[in-house]
Order: C-alpha cells, then sequence, then structure tokens
C-alpha cells in the first residue's frame, strides 16, 4: 500500500487534541478540485438538480465526493489515505462525504460519541476563513469518552448561555484558520462550530474509521441506518464505487458489503419525509 505516513509528533497531537491542521498539503491541486466541487453544485445545487445556491441556508449534498471521479480519486492519493492510514490503520474504512456551503453560525456539536470505534473528519475547506469568518473552531481535548473534561462538555456545552453565561462565540476554543489547500482532520466526537462566516463558505468531507471488528459488526449496521435520511439505496456513490482500484476497495468492502438494508430503510424515511436530509 501506498501512502505518505503523517509523522509520529502529528499522531501524538492528534490523539491527544482531537484534531490536526496539515497546512498546504493539498495545494497543487486546488484549483482542480475547487473546479469539480462547483460542477457537482451546478449540477446537483442544494441537492435540488438545476437550483444554485441560494445564499440563504446551507446546502448539502450526500454523497458529495462519491459522485465525481475527480474528488474520488482523492481516497487514492498518498497524501489523504496517509492521514487515515496513520490514525485509523492501513485496513481503514471510507464512510461516506458530504459537499457543504455553509451559511451563518454554526453552533457547538460533536459528529458522532464513538466509544468503541475511532471516527474521523478529513475536510477540505475551499475558501480563505479565519476565527471570525467562520473557520472552524475546536475545543482541545473534548474527543476523550470517559474523561471529566470531556463528558462534562458532552452534557453542558449544548446550551453555553444557560450553562456559563455566555454566547457560543465566546466559548474557549482554538480557531483553525485556513487558506484553500490546507487539510483539517478531527476526530468525530471532538466538540467543533464556526462563527461570524459568510453565506458561501464552501467545504466538503471524507470521513473514515476504524475497520470494524467482527463482533461489533451489527454496530456498523446500526451506524448505516443514518444514511437513509438523506434517501440512499447504497452508501457509497456510483462514481466511487465504478472507478475503484483493488487498493481503494480495501477502505470500501466492509461498509458496501454491510449496507444491504439500507434501501428499505429508505424506501420507510421517504414515507415519511417531503424531502431528503440537508444536511
Amino acid at each position: 500500500m501506498i501512502y505518505l505516513p503523517l509523522s509520529a509528533q502529528q499522531i501524538a497531537y492528534f490523539n491527544t487534541f482531537g484534531f490536526l491542521k496539515c497546512p498546504g498539503m493539498l495545494a497543487d491541486q486546488i484549483a482542480d478540485v475547487q473546479k469539480a466541487f462547483q460542477a457537482l453544485f451546478n449540477q446537483h445545487g442544494g441537492g435540488h438538480a438545476g437550483q444554485a445556491h441560494d445564499g440563504k441556508s446551507r446546502s448539502c449534498i450526500v454523497p458529495f465526493a462519491d459522485q465525481s471521479a475527480r474528488l474520488s480519486a482523492l481516497l487514492d492519493d498518498p497524501r489523504i489515505k496517509g492521514i487515515a492510514a496513520s490514525l485509523l490503520g492501513e485496513d481503514f474504512n471510507y464512510m461516506g462525504s458530504d459537499g457543504n456551503y455553509y451559511v451563518g453560525d454554526t453552533g457547538w456539536h460533536s459528529d458522532g460519541w464513538h466509544t468503541k470505534v475511532k471516527h474521523l473528519k478529513i475536510a477540505f475547506y475551499l475558501d480563505d476563513l479565519t476565527g471570525d469568518t467562520g473557520a472552524l473552531r475546536v475545543i482541545a481535548g473534548s474527543h476523550h469518552v470517559g474523561d471529566t473534561y470531556a463528558e462534562a462538555l458532552q452534557k453542558e456545552l449544548a446550551d453555553p448561555v444557560r450553562t456559563w453565561g455566555m454566547e457560543g462565540r465566546d466559548v474557549p476554543a482554538i480557531a483553525l484558520n485556513v487558506t484553500p489547500g490546507d487539510i483539517l482532520v478531527f476526530n468525530h466526537n471532538t466538540k467543533h462550530a464556526a462563527y461570524g462566516g459568510g453565506n458561501q463558505r464552501r467545504m466538503f468531507t471524507m470521513n473514515c474509521c476504524q475497520r470494524y471488528p467482527e463482533h461489533l459488526i451489527h454496530e456498523l449496521k446500526d451506524y448505516v441506518k443514518g444514511y437513509a435520511r438523506f434517501w440512499l439505496d447504497r452508501a457509497y456513490g456510483a462514481k466511487m464505487v465504478e472507478t475503484a482500484t483493488p487498493e481503494r476497495w480495501v477502505h470500501l468492502e466492509q461498509l458496501h458489503s454491510n449496507d444491504g438494508h439500507l434501501a428499505e430503510l429508505t424506501r420507510e424515511a421517504k414515507k415519511r419525509m417531503t424531502e431528503p436530509s440537508r444536511g
């Protein structure tokens, strides 16, 4: 397997603090990536074919990178693969992608609270952002399940005004300023938010996790249930699968083999929902 591993210091930093910034890691490809991002949004709009982003509300497309051969190929890039392999193991799972035009603030939250299998998000930001203009803010160390500090945040951070008498934007945190080509990585458990941003913030992600041990396959299938709200029959988009090399398939096989129940769940979701989830 060909990949560029993270350093021991980078791995230790991520495991301790729950996030990592890789400045300029994809700078040599960013113009091409921005072009591919825009092509998908021009095709799908905010999830509605032919509709441009209106600048008034968040637009989210799921799956995202999976619908572009160019963006799917990022999973094969030695640098991107190196992040996931270094932090999750060489047999890591690719767990899907979302593409976004963000608008306004995003309150404090985690993308999961995983206790047994490590999940992370690789985030590609396509605009210059600072802490005052919508850059990702993170709370270091907030990902450690069972830790007194992290567990307190898990319970109390949802309403900082009630808990501490402060607005969300004033919660002590680290703002990860970015320029296009930077890569941000964070544990799904890590508390994060964004404040002060405009209405055209472009970002997409690739989610990955450790390979599930056989005795936890039922938990992987439970995770897959969450895809039904996006009205997906399979966890991956067609381009991701159609263009997969044997090397990429290592990272697709486990999820692809355990999403057979998704189509029926999506049929049930369509009875309850007027349109698929947008984020």
